[in-house]
């Protein structure tokens, strides 16, 4: 059966790609020696959608053929794309990410297809996120000191010295209650990066004050963790 190439459907879920170099290559060849279409017509739905020879079929518009032959399948739809795969399978070169994304990969394989799986380090080389640093629109305004907790710290003082100890013992004794002071590095982080003069910030930085940050939920959000939470389930793939 011969049908005018104007009514064929090139299919929209073809997972195959054309490339150009490869249809021009068809296109010279089909206005050389169109005949050859009849050796393996195009394979069509009964709505004209094509099953194998969307390559064919574009060629052949472009080689002015206004007729070509094609062979309609009534299948069930599975059969459909069954023969998509498999007909492409010596010569295609495939759209992996449809692949992956739209057909099923158990059926791919049965079918000899296996859809490649990338490689952590690909999938992790894929990955884009903003810069560790990201500036709030109400930037925070603090004092150095709301960075300290000094409740505690200060009862401990207040004991010390309500003692009757010696001045000495009392001096020692302070210096081991510094012990009680909470910092909060969420404050330390964004009064570094906020506020901080760079004469501060030289000295917090020989501190290591800002290597610490209390999590992602503060002005200041780790890269790291959001890797993390990207990969941590990769294993269960």
């Amino acid at each position: 059966m011969r049908i005018a190439t104007s009514k064929l459907k090139t299919n929209p879920n073809n997972p195959r790609s054309i490339r150009k170099d490869q249809l021009q290559k068809l296109v010279k060849s089909l206005r050389e020696f169109p005949e050859m279409l009849e050796a393996r017509p195009i394979v069509v739905d009964p709505d004209f959608v094509v099953l194998g020879g969307n390559m064919r079929l574009k060629a052949a518009q472009e080689a002015g053929l206004k007729e070509v032959p094609v062979y309609i399948a009534s299948w069930e739809e599975a059969k459909h794309k069954e023969f998509i795969i498999k007909d492409n399978l010596a010569f295609g070169e495939w759209d992996w990410d449809m692949l992956a994304n739209e057909w099923d990969a158990k059926e791919l394989d049965d079918w000899g297809l296996p859809v490649p799986v990338a490689t952590e380090t690909e999938r992790l080389s894929a990955i884009e996120f903003e810069d560790i640093y990201y500036e709030p629109k109400n930037k925070p305004k603090l004092q150095l000191e709301e960075c300290l907790d000094l409740q505690k710290f200060n009862a401990k003082l207040t004991a010390i010295d309500e003692s009757p100890l010696t001045d000495r013992q009392k001096a020692v004794l302070r210096m081991f209650a510094y012990r009680f002071i909470k910092i909060d590095f969420e404050n330390v982080a964004n009064y570094y990066f906020f506020n901080a003069s760079e004469d501060e910030q030289k000295v917090m930085e020989r501190l290591r004050l800002v290597l610490c940050d209390s999590g992602i939920q503060g002005f200041i959000d780790d890269n790291l963790l959001q890797v993390h939470e990207l990969i941590k389930d990769w294993s269960n793939d």
